[in-house]
């Protein structure tokens, strides 16, 4: 079967499985996976194959067509096509629950950042990885990749997207209170107050500010109550963002105030890092170009000194969505530059490093 003749059967198998004649779609893209000798067709078929078996629940199906997938996406040596590929397997493996497979998979989409297909996949990918953390228990970064795909959602008005993003929030705030429940039943201060802070960004993330800051002020008693000054920053900067989409900036930078304060005394310079930034942007909307300039300089300087640069292109790591890769000695780099440079060493300590490749 010749590549005109597999695009034709595909289609004809997409008007089927549409027309909710699913056993007839599928026999149609089975006939092309066996007779069909253009990889690219027999890597969309294989797609085609994922998607319909997902939707059906056959998930080890689901992971068998996906290995097919990303050995002929290997055949064709296309980064995009690779992309795809390990998208699909990490989505098999966390509907398998093997999550931690999962989040690996993740990680290889991720780095193989700057191809056309990963940009356009960002948001499944941080979904998937999402729901992999979830499965996890690692809630913190189960909401964080939930809030990055539903940037992406609203960023690219993907509505299907939103909905599976929302769907995962429910079962993640579900999560939260069985968990709240059981810290309750326990006496477990520590972790009734990280319930309580999951929540109020849950609501965050939704814009839902008057149903946070109970939640952040709740949390913020336990946390003061436990002696958790990390903890306290946390939820300083979660008011923080509260106020300023209330538009109340001077109240934003109160809460500022009360964490750079603890921030300093803790030495936490990530905690630094975010303050200053809300403040650029603050400042920014204020017209205060001063206290602006301030606030940028003071950001360069914790970028500095967490090394938070790339040591090729000279950029800070982490305003942008740029994959990264780390060489043995432990240096960040933006994956792009060692893409393109080619380099063996480190160009920050200037030892031997293996060549740059993918989780």
């Amino acid at each position: 079967m010749g590549q005109d003749q597999t695009k034709q059967q595909i289609e004809k198998g997409l008007h089927l499985y549409q027309s909710n004649h699913t056993e007839k779609a599928l026999q149609v893209w089975m006939r092309v996976l066996e007779k069909s000798a253009d990889p690219a067709g027999r890597f969309r078929v294989l797609g085609c194959l994922i998607t319909a078996h997902a939707e059906m629940g056959r998930y080890k199906d689901m992971l068998k067509f996906a290995v097919v997938q990303i050995d002929t996406a290997r055949e064709l040596e296309d980064p995009n096509y690779l992309t795809e590929g390990y998208l699909n397997l990490a989505r098999s493996n966390e509907k398998l629950c093997e999550f931690q497979k999962a989040i690996s998979y993740c990680k290889t989409c991720l780095n193989m950042q700057g191809t056309t297909v990963s940009l356009q996949l960002n948001g499944q990918v941080s979904l998937s990885m999402g729901n992999a953390f979830l499965g996890l228990s690692i809630f913190q970064k189960a909401l964080e990749c939930f809030e990055k795909a539903l940037r992406y959602a609203h960023n690219n008005d993907d509505k299907m997207l939103e909905c599976r993003v929302c769907c995962s929030l429910g079962n993640f705030y579900a999560q939260i209170k069985e968990s709240m429940k059981i810290a309750l039943q326990h006496g477990d201060r520590p972790l009734q107050a990280l319930c309580l802070l999951c929540f109020a960004d849950i609501h965050l993330s939704r814009r839902d500010v008057q149903t946070a800051f109970p939640r952040y002020d709740s949390a913020m008693s336990i946390m003061t109550e436990i002696g958790n000054r990390l903890g306290q920053i946390q939820v300083l900067l979660g008011v923080a963002k509260c106020w300023m989409i209330q538009k109340e900036l001077d109240k934003a930078l109160e809460s500022i105030e009360k964490a750079q304060e603890l921030a300093e005394g803790l030495g936490n310079k990530l905690g630094l890092l975010k303050l200053h930034c809300l403040c650029e942007r603050i400042y920014r909307t204020k017209g205060q170009q001063r206290e602006l300039r301030d606030h940028v300089v003071k950001f360069h300087e914790c970028v500095e000194e967490m090394e938070l640069y790339c040591g090729m292109c000279g950029e800070s790591i982490g305003e942008k969505n740029n994959q990264l890769q780390a060489l043995p000695c432990s240096h960040f780099f933006h994956l792009k530059c060692l893409q393109t440079n080619g380099t063996r060493g480190c160009p920050n300590c200037r030892r031997l490093s293996v060549k740059p490749g993918y989780v």
